[in-house]
């Protein structure tokens, strides 16, 4: 099955044109090469992930469990001082290892650089709560360097290929695109405020799909377990994965050699992967492994996340009505529902332009609708929907856009619980700003300050749909209003959590109906491929 007809690089229109984030870079369009201009937007990236560092973290001084900053420093001292047998047993109350075999490995590395610094760090059970200056700045670091080993060189090269092989963007503007994606707030809050490494995770994904993109199926195949292996939760992006490979295989005509090649690619990384706790402790150690990275007996969702499970249980308490079991079926129906659409057009066009359209519709459905979702969660279709970006469409960016500033309110309760506000505000502010999306203040400060210029060519925050820009507009309302409300009106003392479920409601509703627009999406883009066959 071919691909649509790509762009001509005439027919580019490059729609960040008069935003702040253009004004930075554009004077470089004339360099031969674009390393510097690349270089500039990963020292300024460097620079906000460090000033994020700073601040408050996950259970920051808060005894005896305190959070995800301690769980990951844990997870240092488990894996550098106890047999790799041990690692998926040890003293499971006090945050026991729950991620896949490659984040053991991970910790296992960082712990030993750390254990050269400082061996004081990571002391089985006497380093527990530790919270020491010095400690606190190599795990900032561990995080920064995680995510430009993986994460950053992933972004650039996948614009790259958006550049050169669909939107036919001149290399500066690729750039652009890049820097637009790595000034999103909602990865560097999250692990560089909250603290995870999300962004190994992401990043391997994201591998991944540019490999698909360069036909590379093995690698994909390769760096998609390797995401899984590190995080259970890129499971998210595993149906479009497999039915993308599987339509490979069979269209036009069945080919066993590469359903072969695929099998055998897997295979190997998950023996890299498992392979070392076989050896140590046998099959009893995959069971365990399994037992913890998939913890069915915590609930349908964790805490109050914006999804379909948790908006409507203030109305129907599903706890109360169904069983554990019959809530994972349940879920497990309503996601595959979710799923089909994206699953049945990625299979049936081959479509790459398709693939990063299909993940982000497949990854919200698992958000909306499958058993134990965290709020971080919303990182996993985060991901693919910023990808959108690349698409020369003023109304899929304004979208995008929209999205990202959805993901981000829908955070605020636990970003306000980690003490990171501040950090919220500033860089949804800043993002917003330097992708243009504040461009309209200009338009009524220049009635008022005639010298103010306006911008122009900005991109326009609503998108040309009238439908959308009144339900984009409502929930901008709808979330200042929230806010306020969370940081400066007391709640009832019989709702004192009035304002979370509100960020909930309308979070939830909101990311409804970029789901529904996604799979619109989806049909309409599939369309024009299949015309064009």
């Amino acid at each position: 099955m071919g691909e649509a007809k790509p762009l001509e690089k005439s027919d580019f229109v490059f729609l960040f044109k008069g935003s702040p984030l253009n004004d930075f870079l554009y004077p470089f369009k004339k360099a031969a090469n674009q390393w510097v201009a690349r270089y500039i937007i990963i020292i300024f990236a460097i620079i906000i992930r460090c000033a994020v560092g700073l601040g408050s973290y996950s259970g920051q001084n808060t005894s005896p469990m305190f959070g995800d900053f301690e769980a990951q420093r844990h997870w240092l001292e488990i894996t550098t001082s106890l047999p790799i047998n041990e690692w998926y047993f040890y003293d499971l109350q006090y945050w026991g290892l729950d991620y896949p075999p490659l984040t053991a490995f991970h910790s296992w590395f960082l712990g030993t650089i750390g254990n050269l610094i400082d061996s004081t760090w990571f002391q089985l059970d006497t380093s527990r709560g530790i919270e020491n200056i010095d400690m606190k700045s190599f795990m900032r670091l561990t995080a920064l360097f995680s995510e430009l080993a993986f994460y950053t060189p992933a972004v650039i090269i996948y614009t790259r290929w958006m550049g050169r092989n669909y939107n036919k963007a001149p290399s500066i503007d690729q750039t652009i695109i890049a820097a637009a994606i790595l000034f999103l707030p909602d990865l560097i809050i999250i692990d560089h405020g909250h603290f995870q490494y999300n962004s190994i995770m992401l990043g391997l994904a994201l591998l991944a799909l540019i490999n698909l993109l360069y036909d590379n199926i093995a690698l994909a195949s390769i760096f998609f377990t390797l995401s899984i292996g590190f995080k259970q939760m890129a499971l998210y992006y595993a149906p479009i994965f497999f039915f993308y490979l599987l339509s490979l295989c069979v269209f036009p005509r069945l080919n066993l050699l590469k359903l072969i090649y695929i099998a055998i690619s897997v295979l190997c990384t998950l023996g890299f992967l498992f392979g070392p706790f076989i050896y140590s402790g046998g099959f009893l150690q995959i069971n365990q492994i399994l037992y913890r990275i998939f913890p069915f007996g915590r609930g349908i969702f964790e805490d109050k996340v914006a999804n379909f499970w948790c908006a409507t249980n203030v109305v129907i308490k599903y706890k109360n009505i169904f069983t554990t079991s019959q809530l994972q079926k349940l879920s497990l129906l309503f996601t595959l529902i979710g799923i089909s659409p994206s699953c049945y057009f990625i299979f049936i066009t081959q479509n790459k332009r398709l693939l990063a359209w299909c993940l982000s519709a497949c990854s919200m459905s698992f958000f909306l609708f499958s058993f134990q979702v965290h709020e971080k969660s919303i990182l996993l279709p985060w991901l693919p929907i910023t990808l959108l970006l690349n698409e020369v469409d003023a109304d899929v960016i304004s979208m995008v856009c929209w999205f990202c500033n959805v993901s981000l309110f829908s955070m605020s309760p636990l970003l306000k619980r980690d003490g990171l506000s501040l950090q919220y505000i500033v860089l949804g502010i800043m993002s917003n700003w330097l992708m243009g999306n504040l461009s309209w203040v200009r338009k009524y400060t220049n009635i008022i300050l005639p010298f103010v210029s306006k911008r122009k060519y900005a991109t326009p925050i609503l998108p040309h749909s009238f439908f959308w820009r009144i339900i984009i507009v409502t929930f901008y309302i709808t979330a200042s209003i929230l806010l306020y409300c969370d940081f400066m009106v007391k709640p009832p003392l019989n709702l004192p959590d009035i304002w979370i479920v509100g960020n909930v409601i309308a979070s939830f509703l909101s990311f409804g109906l970029i789901f529904l627009w996604l799979n619109y999406k989806i049909y309409t883009v599939s369309q024009v491929k299949l015309k064009t066959q």
